[in-house]
């Protein structure tokens, strides 16, 4: 802490200091002022009482570009209009989960979730309460002590009505900025939103989400059957990987961010394949109480105690917005028939222009567009 030097006054020797002198002095007279502003504040701060009980607001612009993100992975993800970067705001908060937001408060931590969210409504700040605790690589998700499960603290509140159930999961999301904004702004809360996890500022990007009403996947780089020419990156959980490299390469994926519902795959045709690799990721957050949602690599594969979801298609295979409505357009007849449907895309601009637009004629059409988390089973 630095140290204020405060001048000495002293009494010359020849006798005392005339009390006019001394009021007349500048010294003497700021250090009085300062004196009695202390005073002032310690007496607000009594009436008042502590501040830090409610959380700060913080502004959410999105303004000056600071850093690209980093290289190597899905570099095929580029924007036509610039470099893919992160944003001051986001590093900013990466570390700072939100506070209030203009129009909308949020829930305290540990409170118990509402039912139905209005349109705009934001999710509860995460990390809440006896659901996190301190791992070698950071915070780790954990069942609450009264059996409350990650999933359900996270996961987006939902009321079916009784109509034909959609859901839609948008992944890909944290390199891109320009993308990963428009997926937040544009999209209706009900879609789920994935995250990559090599992705800097990644909370910061999980926070916005969940501000915005969506609630988040991370996605766990698996890998696939043409590794290593395809590489989903350095902490990919590989099917010859020992069950303890498996777990430690999955706690620094779950370590990266918080306010996560479950795990979704990226890749990971063979690691899916193989009944022991499928096995040792399910044991490794089996006692986390995650779900997992896949793209439908897994769809044959049993729950093993997890909520579980697999997606019935991808809808932009085809990268137009032709290919894309006829996706959407089958979903939707798979909902009828089933009673509810679970798509994957990736967050495109076409992806996100046309799911925009799909999404606000769902409701017209006899449909509940519906969280992710709405489709598992347990």
């Amino acid at each position: 802490m630095a140290m204020i030097a405060i001048p000495r006054f002293t009494a010359p020797k020849f006798g005392p200091i005339p009390v006019k002198a001394l009021i007349a002095n500048p010294y003497v007279g700021a250090g009085a002022a300062a004196v009695l502003l202390a005073v002032a504040v310690a007496t607000l701060m009594a009436l008042v009482g502590p501040t830090h009980r409610d959380p700060a607001a913080v502004r959410t612009a999105l303004a000056p570009v600071i850093a690209r993100a980093p290289a190597g992975w899905r570099q095929a993800l580029t924007d036509p209009h610039g470099p893919m970067v992160v944003t001051e705001d986001v590093v900013r908060l990466s570390d700072h989960p939100l506070g209030p937001m203009a129009g909308g408060a949020w829930n305290r931590p540990g409170a118990a979730a509402p039912h139905v969210l209005a349109p705009g409504s934001p999710l509860p700040v995460a990390p809440i309460a006896g659901f996190f605790s301190q791992g070698p690589m950071g915070s780790l998700p954990i069942i609450a002590q009264d059996g409350r499960t990650p999933f359900d603290a996270y996961r987006r509140p939902f009321a079916p009505n009784g109509r034909p159930k959609v859901a839609l999961v948008i992944g890909g999301l944290g390199l891109n900025a320009r993308a990963t904004q428009a997926a937040i702004e544009t999209l209706p809360g009900e879609i789920t939103l994935s995250f990559v996890p090599y992705a800097e500022g990644l909370q910061g990007w999980v926070d916005m989400a969940r501000a915005h009403g969506h609630e988040v996947l991370i996605e766990t780089p698996m890998e696939p059957t043409d590794y290593p020419d395809n590489d989903p990156g350095p902490y990919a959980l590989l099917v010859d990987g020992q069950p303890s490299e498996t777990a430690r390469r999955l706690e620094w994926t779950l370590s990266r961010t918080t306010g996560y519902f479950g795990l979704t795959n990226y890749l990971g045709s063979k690691f899916l394949a193989s009944d022991h690799a499928y096995q040792a990721f399910i044991a490794a957050i089996r006692g986390r109480g995650l779900g997992f949602i896949d793209d439908g690599l897994a769809a044959k594969r049993t729950g093993g105690g997890l909520p579980r979801a697999s997606a019935e298609r991808v809808i932009d295979d085809q990268l137009s917005q032709a290919g894309i409505d006829q996706q959407l357009v089958a979903l939707e007849s798979g909902a009828l028939q089933r009673g509810q449907a679970l798509g994957a895309g990736f967050a495109y601009p076409v992806t996100l222009e046309t799911v925009a637009r799909w999404s606000q004629g769902l409701e017209q059409r006899g449909f509940q567009l519906a969280p992710a988390s709405a489709m598992v089973r347990r």
